[in-house]
């Protein structure tokens, strides 16, 4: 006798899902967030952070590693890293002997910028003003350095469990004169895109889950964002520009008033999911620059990365190893099911609610 056909549900089967822009795919297994838990269990992030360090080489007035000091700065504050990967000198490396032992030049610059001069606050508990004058340098900085290299990489690593050694609030930019992997990557895919179906990428892709609004977390008139559905990370998401915008510095007044109030939206609502101080990498993707200024790159959408690395709770993490390293990327749930859970806590950080005692006060 024949056993009958299973009807699909995600929630329940294994299957994979296409992610157009990196053109690979990802294994979502979600049946197996029914296990027991017997993992590595994470520490919980620091929590009694002191707002003014002298010893802290972010704080405003202290000294850094190379002797430099740190003025005492009121808002955002950008510097060289001390320790930087790439330097603007360095030998080109010459003819490559063999096609399987190539090298070529790096070069580039490495910055550090602060957000704020408070070691004891985050991105969520900024007020608007304070998230909009980081976009507005983020903006700043990707037009300075964007003049001379190709790629400008900003990106946020966020608590210990992200690699990050120093709680101050803060983030890197790397330009280099070559395009990356991801870079690389994303500027094919969304070119190929364009060419096969008339429209960029990530603009149908932002109307489609406007449409759909299953994987939607958050939107507001200029943003929106969503769980993508090839997610790997558990609450990863992606932060779209509802308008074709190419590049950080070409979004307008309005634009970054919205940005900064849907991104503080969304960092409290991960702030809020295990009531904690939520660890993630992130970082911008937009068209190249330096000497790809003049050429047309109608195919890129400016974007955001969210990559979260939380599961089930604040100590329990998803780790990226084993078959994901060997094969190919697993997740265990379903993008749906995340977007659903972020979707549905409050927007009020879990610091400031009435029970609690505010941090600081809100300057809006």
């Amino acid at each position: 006798m024949e056993e009958p056909v299973s009807v699909f549900q995600p929630t329940d089967h294994q299957h994979i899902r296409y992610n157009p822009l990196h053109d690979d795919w990802v294994l979502v297994s979600a049946h197996r967030m029914k296990r027991p838990w017997q993992g590595q269990l994470e520490k919980p992030p620091e929590e009694n952070i002191p707002r003014h360090d002298d010893k802290n080489p972010l704080c405003p007035g202290a000294q850094r590693a190379g002797g430099q000091v740190n003025p005492d700065y009121e808002e955002t504050f950008v510097f060289e890293n001390d320790f930087p990967a790439l330097q603007p000198a360095a030998p080109d490396p010459g003819p490559s002997e063999h096609p399987l032992l190539q090298a070529k030049s790096a070069r580039g610059i490495c910055q550090v910028m602060c957000f704020h001069p408070w070691s004891d606050i985050t991105l969520p508990l900024m007020s608007l003003q304070e998230v909009r004058a980081v976009i507005d340098k983020w903006a700043e900085i990707n037009t300075d350095l964007g003049a001379t290299y190709p790629w400008v990489q900003i990106f946020e690593n966020k608590g210990a469990m992200m690699g990050c050694s120093n709680p101050h609030p803060h983030c890197q930019i790397w330009a280099s004169n070559f395009l990356p992997n991801e870079a690389q990557t994303e500027d094919r895919t969304q070119r190929e895109y364009l060419r096969t179906h008339g429209a960029p990428m990530l603009l149908e892709y932002g109307r489609l889950e406007e449409e759909r609004k299953e994987r939607v977390v958050l939107s507001n008139e200029d943003w929106l964002v969503v769980v993508p559905y090839w997610a790997v990370w558990p609450f990863q998401t992606l932060l779209l520009p509802r308008r074709h915008v190419t590049r950080l510095q070409d979004l307008r007044h309005e634009e970054r008033d919205s940005l900064a109030s849907i991104m503080r939206r969304l960092l409290c609502k991960y702030d809020n999911l295990f009531e904690v101080s939520f660890p993630y990498s992130m970082g911008w993707h937009g068209a190249p620059t330096g000497c790809h200024l003049t050429e047309d790159c109608s195919h890129w959408q400016l974007h955001a990365h969210y990559y979260p690395p939380l599961l089930r709770s604040a100590s329990v993490r998803k780790f990226l190893v084993g078959y994901e390293m060997l094969a190919q990327a697993q997740r265990d749930l379903t993008a749906e099911q995340a977007a659903e859970r972020l979707r549905n806590l409050p927007e009020e950080h879990y610091k400031l609610r009435p029970s609690q005692e505010p941090r600081r006060p809100d300057t809006e």
